[in-house]
């Protein structure tokens, strides 16, 4: 027994989480990096359209993979690179369903996995403003010179995951991840195999059934990235904050987004209605104003997590970081982090 595993870490063509690009995987003996693995990739046919927002962040073009063999000819050697291990990912609810949406819409059969999420370690272990990837790594003291290099980012993640068993007390030569999640009192969580003919996963049945090339919704997969040559931005109107759903308890409780308390600020690219009712759908409880008991703030207006370093923030953002500063742990999301944890396509409007 030992700290082994194998950290992951996806780059998608576009909105949909079965239109993988990219792949990093480091793989993890007795508590260090042994081994690494990169593939570029062309997404399941039908599922393939680069989405100029997706090109924005991780800098793949299509013709970076026009000669790369797809996803489904690729995930024999992927698969047997993982082997056995238990998968780490940050927020791996996205990662674990870019393998499982990409092989449901290329007929193929997915293997069980069991997993981690070093987004729900690093909430469990450190006091962040924001647990995305360069926040939690910088904690754990490992580098990250190049987010969203599939490999970098996994080889973060592979840190990030030592280093909370490390504080946790967890030996590396005798403790497993399974004993990690136990430390923080949790359950080491599991994805089911599919096989072709079961149910679909919610995130690929949206996607089938918005029909369009990239499954990113039609003219979102083509919309051009705000701040970009289109001119100006487009957000969705929110005349007001609409009613606070409750939460769906029949929700994975592994979840990042399960039992926060949720708060929106700042215009996105869908309805704040909308945004409340996917956050509940996750087993959040969406809340109007920031409070003691808010957990989780989502802000808007083309936000990002480094924001919060030059003071680049909205009056419910300043609130939460007051509270911070008074104990309270409040986590503030950018859009794009919400919309991953989420698992579907780009709204139009959106950054």
């Amino acid at each position: 027994m030992a700290l082994d595993f194998t950290a992951i870490d996806f780059e998608t063509a576009n909105g949909f989480r079965g239109s993988p690009c990219s792949v990093g995987l480091v793989k993890v003996r007795g508590g260090r990096a042994v081994e690494r693995a990169s593939w570029l990739m062309r997404p399941p046919e039908g599922h393939d359209d680069f989405d100029p927002r997706n090109v924005a962040i991780h800098g793949i073009r299509p013709h970076d993979v026009a000669h790369a063999p797809r996803f489904g000819a690729l995930f024999a050697e992927i698969g047997g690179f993982i082997g056995e291990d238990v998968l780490v990912a940050h927020n791996a609810a996205f990662d674990l369903g870019v393998i499982r949406s990409a092989l449901e819409v290329s007929g193929m059969e997915a293997p069980a996995y069991d997993y981690a999420c070093t987004v729900v370690l690093s909430r469990k272990t450190y006091k962040l403003v924001s647990h995305s990837l360069p926040f939690a790594a910088r904690e754990a003291g490992v580098p990250l010179e190049h987010h969203h290099d599939a490999t970098e980012d996994a080889a973060a993640c592979a840190g990030i995951l030592i280093d909370i068993a490390h504080r946790l007390g967890v030996d590396s030569n005798a403790g497993t991840v399974a004993d990690v999640y136990g430390a923080v009192g949790l359950s080491l969580p599991r994805q089911d195999a599919f096989t072709p003919g079961d149910a679909v996963s919610p995130a690929t049945a949206r996607a089938l059934s918005r029909g369009g090339a990239g499954a990113g919704g039609g003219t979102a997969a083509r919309t051009t990235a705000p701040g970009r040559s289109s001119g100006a931005r487009t957000w969705a109107p929110w005349p007001d904050e609409g009613a606070n759903p409750t939460p769906n308890p029949a929700a994975d409780p592994h979840h990042p987004l399960f039992g926060q308390r949720i708060v929106f600020t700042g215009a996105l690219g869908m309805t704040r209605t909308e945004a409340k009712s996917r956050a509940a759908e996750l087993g959040a409880q969406p809340a109007s104003s920031v409070t003691r008991a808010t957990t989780v703030l989502v802000v808007g207006d083309g936000f990002v997590a480094s924001d919060l370093m030059s003071g680049r923030v909205t009056t419910k953002a300043r609130r939460a970081m007051a509270l911070r500063e008074r104990g309270q742990r409040v986590e503030v999301l950018s859009e794009g982090e919400f919309l991953q944890m989420l698992g579907g396509p780009w709204p139009a409007a959106s950054a």
